[in-house]
């Protein structure tokens, strides 16, 4: 067929994303497990756990300490001459730092969690997935690569701003070990999304294997009631590691999407000074309308990643009801479906941050319609710094 070589292609893409993550995250320290081919599970290393907290609260550290003004003597003298700009940055740069410091904290605190959840993962696949896939899921390939290039997005805005503006002094060592810190904590979320969408494969696959069943069904064909009992302990045990795994990861995620969230409230506010006062063409379209529209793709992907999987949750029990069609459907199998049933409907597949929000696209609109509405109380709070003299 002439889609199967696209298909094979997006793939190997998928794959080289994941292994060069793997790769990156164990350069970082950010990943301190190993593969113990002896039992075939993952393992917690105490060597990579202590490189990588010593690596990344040192490069934390580094940044901390006292130095020369990166861009004191800049054209776009913003920080001289109104305050406010200057305030928010600092309150930017406070929560990116408690974002890096509770990242890397909760990868050594909650390492033994982890590789828990991930061995349970890979035995699930390795016993029950890989005999159930029907097809390959594209959906996989497609999220896993769009998470990837918007890393390197991140990276090369951040780059752009910092040694895009003219006439800066740059402090190369600083700068290193900032972007350093940066790409751990955009590494350290993509841990989380890569474990979000891996649950979506299975329940996808859950959903696929129902569906077929209820076509067999249709056909006038017998369903085993032992299948459909080991669909529902497979949704039950995903529903248990989503819960665990978003415990986990709780605080980093929620001060991630605080820190795009004020990120970009910071630099539409900048763009408005910017586009006021007249700036050259260059500044105005080319460094800061590409960082905010990175961070919002950025908030948004991290919010469709959520919502992919509570709505692939409401297909199961979509997909459920689908049974109620057949004839003569024997005891055993009825209550199978019903226990099934009843547990998706009081158990639903959910993300909830801290106990205080769910993850989907009606908290991500609320979200989007939040940063507007703080960028409106600042631009009328400082209206009167807006326009240099």
């Amino acid at each position: 067929m002439p889609q199967q070589p696209h298909r094979g292609y997006r793939q190997r893409v998928a794959h080289f994303t994941l292994k060069s993550t793997l790769y990156a995250s164990w350069a970082l320290g950010l990943f301190p497990f190993t593969y113990d081919s002896r039992t075939r599970q993952l393992t917690r290393s105490r060597w990579l756990l202590s490189y990588g907290l010593v690596l990344n609260l040192g490069l934390m550290g580094v940044v901390l300490l006292p130095g020369k003004e990166d861009h004191r003597d800049v054209r776009i003298d913003m920080f001289e001459r109104n305050p406010i700009i200057q305030q928010v940055e600092n309150m930017v740069e406070i929560i990116s730092f408690l974002t890096a410091a509770a990242m890397h904290l909760g990868i050594f605190w909650k390492s033994r969690e982890m590789v828990t959840i991930l061995n349970e993962l890979f035995l699930l696949e390795k016993r029950h997935f890989s005999n159930l896939i029907l097809a390959h899921c594209h959906q996989f390939d497609k999220y896993v690569i769009q998470k990837c290039i918007l890393v390197v997005l991140e990276i090369g805005s951040s780059l752009l701003i910092y040694f895009g503006v003219p006439d800066s002094n740059l402090v190369i060592t600083r700068a290193f070990c900032i972007y350093l810190v940066q790409v751990g904590v955009l590494l350290g979320v993509t841990h989380f999304h890569l474990a979000v969408i891996y649950i979506y494969r299975f329940v996808w696959t859950i959903n696929g294997q129902l569906l077929e069943l209820a076509n067999q069904q249709r056909r006038g064909q017998k369903v085993d009631p032992a299948l459909i009992k080991l669909l529902f302990w497979l949704y039950s045990r995903l529903l248990e590691v989503n819960s665990r795994l978003a415990a986990i990861y709780d605080i980093q995620v929620t001060l991630f999407m605080i820190t795009l969230m004020s990120a970009n409230i910071m630099i539409a506010h900048m763009l408005i000074i910017i586009w006021i006062n007249q700036f050259s063409l260059l500044d105005i379209l080319l460094l800061f309308p590409q960082a905010l529209l990175i961070n919002f793709y950025d908030l948004w992907l991290s919010i469709a990643f959520c919502e992919l999987v509570e709505r692939t949750g409401i297909q199961t029990s979509d997909i459920l009801k689908l049974y109620n069609d057949g004839e003569d459907m024997d005891e055993e199998l009825q209550r199978s479906l019903s226990d099934f049933a009843l547990f998706c409907s009081h158990r639903r597949l959910r993300f909830r941050h801290c106990g205080l929000f769910y993850v989907n696209y009606e908290m991500g609109f609320r979200m989007i319609i939040t940063n507007i509405l703080y960028l409106v109380f600042l631009v009328q709070f400082d209206y009167m710094n807006l326009k240099y003299k």
